[in-house]
């Protein structure tokens, strides 16, 4: 091997060590990628893909340098986007297969869509509602055809339906509703239905092998095994019923959490995937995969308040969902700390308890994981880029680029 080849070592220490080396020019608070990391995450997406295109998911990335970055690697095609404000801009800046994961009442940007067709071909958009399709039509600025994504609802409906596991989205739950509104679409000149979307996050964003919870974890198998079966019928009847209203050029499923059992379904397609690229917090909890972690952010030691306490700048970074101490940064390294009970993570600062706090001075660095993927690059302008022991580029986030879309 070439002397000048670096190999990391791994480990707590070896890893904060090779951190602190690498932003050792730069001040906190920062937010680094570890490449290696990203790059292992990404084949590793690949590889349970089995064969299948995965499609990344922007929500989970939101860094235009690290979407090119994957989707120049082999088994990745197409971003899944989260805004149609986001989905016209990626178009403009190259992105030639955007898929628009959720409704949008941004009639100025359907203006802009309807009224290009280059743009209207590199953009897909979902749709659940005949409304949906009314406020389009209502905000044209031109006769462009609007590619449609139909989305069938996966939540796992039992006693009846009176019992519902699974995200509130889509309202098309029964395939006839679908064929229902895929009817609706081809009766309406400027619109055709070219894909079905089938986000089944109560299988791909629910971790099933929470630490130290083993009730919960033999629940949540219950759940997901209970879920996939009754899914993997209806998804392909609904596949089956669409098919003979119009054609689909795609028909996506998935989420990190649940790749390798979507794709083994025949009418799936494509999957999609983000937050296994990052590897955040939340997504430790699984059976099926072991990320490795890619995106950590570094606050500065600013106050030694006592004995056992290290306070931080900033820190308040909470993920969404339903909130609880799950949704909080993870302090990471070093190991062996904290948050204070009375305080917790705070807007401005952070106190940290714990006997690693003893050995840190003022100006030394915490290292922390968000909870989720993309979200922490709300906090932050730029992500620093490590390869080994130096930082190789320095690439804005959304934000570093001006764009907050939520």
């Amino acid at each position: 091997m070439s002397a000048d080849v670096f190999v990391p070592a791994y480990g707590p220490a070896a890893e904060r060590a090779r951190y602190e080396r690498a932003t050792a020019e730069l001040d906190a608070p920062l937010a680094i990628v570890d490449l290696a990391a990203f790059d292992a995450n990404a084949r590793d997406l690949v590889r349970r893909a089995g064969g299948k295109p995965v499609r990344v998911a922007s929500k989970s990335v939101r860094c235009r340098a690290l979407l090119e970055r994957v989707l120049a690697m082999d088994g990745f095609s197409g971003v899944m986007s989260f805004t149609l404000a986001e989905s016209v801009w990626l178009a403009r800046e190259g992105f030639t297969d955007v898929l628009l994961a959720y409704p949008s009442a941004d009639r100025a940007r359907f203006a802009e869509l309807t009224s290009d067709p280059g743009l209207a071909a590199a953009v897909t958009v979902v749709v659940d509602d005949v409304a949906q399709l009314d406020l389009i039509d209502a905000a044209r600025g031109g006769a462009a055809e609007v590619r449609v994504c139909l989305e069938l609802d996966t939540s796992l409906r039992l006693l009846g339906g009176r019992v519902r596991v699974g995200a509130l989205r889509s309202p098309l739950h029964e395939p006839a509703r679908l064929v229902e509104l895929a009817r609706a679409v081809a009766r309406r000149p400027g619109f055709r239905v070219v894909g079905l979307l089938a986000y089944e996050g109560h299988l791909a964003g629910v971790g099933d092998a929470p630490v130290g919870r083993p009730l919960r974890a033999r629940t949540v198998r219950l759940m997901q095994a209970a879920a996939r079966r009754q899914l993997v019928a209806r998804r392909a009847e609904a596949v089956r019923a669409v098919r003979q209203v119009t054609e689909l050029e795609f028909v996506n499923g998935g989420g990190t959490g649940s790749v390798q059992h979507t794709v083994a379904e025949a009418v799936v397609t494509e999957v999609a995937a983000g937050s296994g690229l990052y590897q955040p917090r939340l997504f430790d909890d699984y059976t099926a995969f072991r990320g490795r972690p890619a995106a950590l952010f570094a606050l500065p030691v600013v106050r030694r308040p006592g004995v056992g306490v290290a306070t931080v700048l900033g820190g308040g970074y909470p993920a969404s969902g339903v909130p609880g101490a799950d949704r909080l940064p993870v302090p990471y390294l070093p190991r062996g700390l904290r948050y204070d009970s009375m305080e917790g993570a705070g807007e401005v600062q952070t106190p940290l308890v714990g006997a690693a706090a003893d050995e840190l001075s003022v100006g030394d660095r915490v290292w922390f994981r968000h909870a989720k993927a993309g979200e922490l690059c709300e906090r932050f302008e730029a992500l620093h880029l490590v390869d080994g022991d130096r930082v190789v580029d320095t690439v804005p986030t959304y934000r570093g680029e001006g764009r907050t879309f939520l």
